[in-house]
Protein backbone atom coordinates (compact mmCIF):
# COMPACT_ATOMS: atom_id res chain seq x y z
CA UNK A 1 0.00 0.00 0.00
CA UNK A 2 1.29 3.27 -0.90
CA UNK A 3 0.07 5.97 1.63
CA UNK A 4 1.25 9.10 3.93
CA UNK A 5 0.33 9.59 6.82
CA UNK A 6 -0.27 13.38 5.89
CA UNK A 7 -2.61 11.96 3.41
CA UNK A 8 -4.52 10.02 5.42
CA UNK A 9 -5.47 12.67 8.21
CA UNK A 10 -6.02 15.17 4.96
CA UNK A 11 -8.83 12.78 3.71
CA UNK A 12 -10.05 10.70 6.94
CA UNK A 13 -9.89 13.75 9.99
CA UNK A 14 -12.79 12.47 11.57
CA UNK A 15 -11.87 8.47 12.18
CA UNK A 16 -8.25 8.72 13.02
CA UNK A 17 -6.08 9.32 16.29
CA UNK A 18 -2.89 10.99 15.83
CA UNK A 19 0.08 9.59 17.97
CA UNK A 20 2.17 12.44 20.18
CA UNK A 21 5.22 12.69 18.42
CA UNK A 22 7.65 10.86 20.57
CA UNK A 23 8.87 7.50 19.00
CA UNK A 24 11.71 7.31 16.76
CA UNK A 25 11.87 4.59 13.86
CA UNK A 26 14.78 2.22 14.06
CA UNK A 27 14.03 -0.44 11.72
CA UNK A 28 14.52 -0.77 8.14
CA UNK A 29 11.35 0.09 6.91
CA UNK A 30 10.50 3.44 7.80
CA UNK A 31 6.42 2.93 6.18
CA UNK A 32 4.16 0.28 7.68
CA UNK A 33 0.80 -0.63 8.21
CA UNK A 34 -1.82 -3.10 9.59
CA UNK A 35 -4.00 -4.35 12.07
CA UNK A 36 -2.20 -4.03 15.88
CA UNK A 37 -1.85 -6.93 18.21
CA UNK A 38 -1.44 -5.77 21.52
CA UNK A 39 0.75 -6.55 24.72
CA UNK A 40 1.01 -4.84 27.82
CA UNK A 41 4.74 -5.86 29.90
CA UNK A 42 7.21 -3.75 32.09
CA UNK A 43 10.90 -4.71 31.46
CA UNK A 44 10.50 -8.18 30.12
CA UNK A 45 9.83 -9.71 26.71
CA UNK A 46 8.47 -13.50 27.27
CA UNK A 47 5.09 -12.64 25.99
CA UNK A 48 6.76 -10.59 23.06
CA UNK A 49 9.03 -13.68 22.09
CA UNK A 50 5.66 -15.99 22.15
CA UNK A 51 3.92 -13.39 20.32
CA UNK A 52 6.39 -13.15 17.64
CA UNK A 53 6.43 -16.95 17.28
CA UNK A 54 2.84 -16.81 15.49
CA UNK A 55 2.32 -15.52 12.16
CA UNK A 56 1.96 -11.84 11.83
CA UNK A 57 1.38 -11.41 8.24
CA UNK A 58 -0.46 -8.16 7.99
CA UNK A 59 -0.12 -7.63 11.70
CA UNK A 60 1.77 -5.30 13.49
CA UNK A 61 2.48 -5.35 17.27
CA UNK A 62 2.00 -3.11 19.90
CA UNK A 63 3.76 -3.03 23.20
CA UNK A 64 2.79 -0.62 25.97
CA UNK A 65 6.04 -0.81 27.82
CA UNK A 66 5.13 1.55 30.23
CA UNK A 67 7.72 4.14 28.85
CA UNK A 68 9.98 2.38 30.66
CA UNK A 69 13.49 2.92 29.07
CA UNK A 70 15.46 1.24 31.46
CA UNK A 71 15.24 -2.15 29.71
CA UNK A 72 15.29 -2.98 25.81
CA UNK A 73 12.10 -5.13 24.78
CA UNK A 74 12.78 -5.71 21.58
CA UNK A 75 16.55 -6.73 20.24
CA UNK A 76 17.86 -7.98 17.12
CA UNK A 77 16.44 -11.51 17.78
CA UNK A 78 13.24 -10.74 18.34
CA UNK A 79 13.02 -8.56 15.18
CA UNK A 80 14.63 -11.07 13.43
CA UNK A 81 12.22 -13.23 14.51
CA UNK A 82 9.23 -10.96 13.32
CA UNK A 83 11.14 -10.89 10.17
CA UNK A 84 10.53 -14.99 9.81
CA UNK A 85 7.22 -14.82 10.72
CA UNK A 86 6.20 -12.05 8.51
CA UNK A 87 5.30 -9.05 11.01
CA UNK A 88 4.79 -5.92 9.66
CA UNK A 89 6.21 -3.62 12.39
CA UNK A 90 6.58 -2.99 15.97
CA UNK A 91 5.67 -0.18 17.91
CA UNK A 92 7.07 -0.28 21.58
CA UNK A 93 5.85 2.70 24.02
CA UNK A 94 9.56 1.47 25.78
CA UNK A 95 12.94 1.06 24.55
CA UNK A 96 15.21 -1.33 22.35
CA UNK A 97 18.76 -2.06 21.57
CA UNK A 98 21.56 -3.35 18.51
CA UNK A 99 20.09 -0.27 17.38
CA UNK A 100 22.55 -0.60 14.12
CA UNK A 101 21.43 -3.85 13.34
CA UNK A 102 17.61 -3.20 14.19
CA UNK A 103 18.58 -0.93 10.34
CA UNK A 104 18.79 -3.68 8.39
CA UNK A 105 15.83 -5.45 9.12
CA UNK A 106 12.86 -5.72 6.83
CA UNK A 107 10.86 -4.42 8.97
CA UNK A 108 9.08 -1.49 10.76
CA UNK A 109 10.11 -0.93 13.74
CA UNK A 110 9.36 2.83 15.92
CA UNK A 111 10.24 3.27 20.18
CA UNK A 112 10.77 5.90 22.32
CA UNK A 113 14.68 5.19 22.96
CA UNK A 114 17.46 2.49 23.00
CA UNK A 115 19.62 1.44 25.87
CA UNK A 116 21.97 -1.53 25.65
CA UNK A 117 20.29 -3.51 28.78
CA UNK A 118 18.16 -6.23 27.91
CA UNK A 119 15.22 -6.70 29.18
CA UNK A 120 14.12 -10.01 31.55
CA UNK A 121 13.04 -13.17 30.12
CA UNK A 122 10.67 -13.94 32.62
CA UNK A 123 7.43 -12.16 33.93
CA UNK A 124 3.94 -11.20 33.79
CA UNK A 125 2.35 -9.79 30.68
CA UNK A 126 -1.03 -9.30 29.16
CA UNK A 127 -1.91 -9.73 25.31
CA UNK A 128 -5.32 -8.51 23.59
CA UNK A 129 -6.09 -5.98 26.32
CA UNK A 130 -6.65 -2.12 25.76
CA UNK A 131 -4.17 0.01 26.32
CA UNK A 132 -3.23 3.89 26.26
CA UNK A 133 -0.23 5.86 25.48
CA UNK A 134 0.83 8.61 24.03
CA UNK A 135 -2.63 10.08 23.77
CA UNK A 136 -4.41 7.85 22.32
CA UNK A 137 -6.09 4.19 23.34
CA UNK A 138 -5.51 1.23 20.80
CA UNK A 139 -7.47 -1.93 20.91
CA UNK A 140 -6.86 -4.78 19.41
CA UNK A 141 -7.82 -5.15 15.81
CA UNK A 142 -7.49 -1.41 15.19
CA UNK A 143 -5.66 -0.27 11.87
CA UNK A 144 -2.03 1.27 12.41
CA UNK A 145 -0.45 3.42 9.83
CA UNK A 146 3.01 4.91 10.23
CA UNK A 147 6.00 6.65 8.30
CA UNK A 148 8.80 9.10 8.44
CA UNK A 149 6.10 11.85 9.74
CA UNK A 150 4.18 10.15 12.46
CA UNK A 151 1.74 7.27 13.51
CA UNK A 152 -1.98 7.27 13.09
CA UNK A 153 -4.32 4.55 13.96
CA UNK A 154 -8.01 4.33 12.95
CA UNK A 155 -10.84 1.70 14.13
CA UNK A 156 -11.52 0.18 10.20
CA UNK A 157 -8.91 0.15 7.05
CA UNK A 158 -7.89 3.53 5.57
CA UNK A 159 -8.05 2.95 1.60
CA UNK A 160 -7.39 6.32 -0.64
CA UNK A 161 -9.50 6.04 -3.62
CA UNK A 162 -6.88 6.75 -6.91
CA UNK A 163 -8.22 8.19 -9.96
CA UNK A 164 -7.73 6.36 -12.71
CA UNK A 165 -9.54 8.12 -15.12
CA UNK A 166 -6.91 9.95 -17.85
CA UNK A 167 -8.13 13.22 -20.02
Amino acid sequence: MDYSTSDLCDHFADVVDVLEPMFINFGGQTAFCGRIKTIKCFENNELIRSTLEQDGSDTILLIDGGGSTRRALIDIDLAELAVENNWQGIIVYGAIRHVDELEECNIGIQAISSTPVSADSEGAGEHGVPVNFAGVSFFDDDYLYADSTGIIISAEELILETDDTQD
